[in-house]
């Protein structure tokens, strides 16, 4: 009998020894994915917080063709980096907000519909960059919890960071400074969260260009049908910026 009691609490103590290590253990070549920004990559965090449904796509006809149900993404279907995350061979990354039991090893996504690189974009009613970075030192430490501290400064320094930000600072720009001036103070903003994702280890970017802000469809929708000029310019400005930013 002692035997077999013996046994049994070995037995145990190695299923848990089992459970340990694979919980741990990630393939050498495992990739996560960290996404910042607006509704260009939000896939459902508006859906959690206290905010308006203009600010939400938890209805129809949003995401009929791919995931029959509305989901909270500004599309019919998937997203770019649904698309990303399925070619890397791991699972939709889902919304850091979303409640219940939450892995972080594949990545998680904080991107905001409507959200800025400035706070007073939409402040109020959308998630901004500022916050998504302190939910990703969250991430961080919680890692570090689950990982060790080598096993996340792995992860996080292999890991891919994707940003879609900017678009919503200029829809919602109310300032009398320079397009010069304000592209530069967006791109300071997001500079600061640059360099906090740096500090944790980032090390590879991704950033889509901003579209032509001026000849999206309720843009037109506002002027008759026509592009506004200062918008899309204004977003011009911002791509050429950004990149002499991100080389410098």
């Amino acid at each position: 009998m002692a035997n077999l009691s013996a046994s049994y609490i070995s037995f145990l103590l190695c299923f848990t020894c089992i459970n340990l290590i694979s919980s741990h253990y990630l393939p050498e070549n495992h990739v996560a994915l960290f996404i910042f920004g607006d509704s260009l990559f939000d896939p459902g965090n508006n859906n959690y917080i206290n905010t308006t449904a203009d600010f939400r796509a938890n209805f129809y006809p949003y995401g009929e063709t791919f995931f029959k149900y509305p989901t909270g993404r500004f599309s019919d279907g998937r997203l770019i980096p649904d698309f990303i995350a399925q070619f890397a061979g791991i699972p939709i990354i889902p919304p850091y907000l979303q409640p219940g039991k939450r892995k972080f090893t594949d990545g998680v996504n904080f991107a905001s519909g409507g959200a800025g690189a400035l706070v007073e974009s939409h402040q109020g009613f959308v998630v901004d960059l500022e916050t998504q970075i302190k939910y990703f030192n969250k991430v961080e430490k919680s890692l570090r919890q689950e990982l060790g501290d080598a096993g996340a400064k792995k992860l996080l320094s292999k890991a891919v960071y994707l940003i879609s930000i900017g678009g919503n600072d200029y829809l919602t720009q109310n300032s009398s400074v320079s397009d010069e001036e304000f592209v530069s103070t967006v791109l300071g903003n997001l500079t600061v969260a640059l360099k906090e994702i740096y500090k944790k280890g980032g090390r590879k970017f991704g950033f889509p260009n901003l579209l032509p802000l001026g000849c999206l469809p309720y843009m037109k929708a506002q002027s008759g049908g026509y592009c506004i000029d200062e918008l899309t310019d204004i977003a011009k400005l911002h791509n050429a910026e950004l990149l002499k930013t991100l080389v410098k």
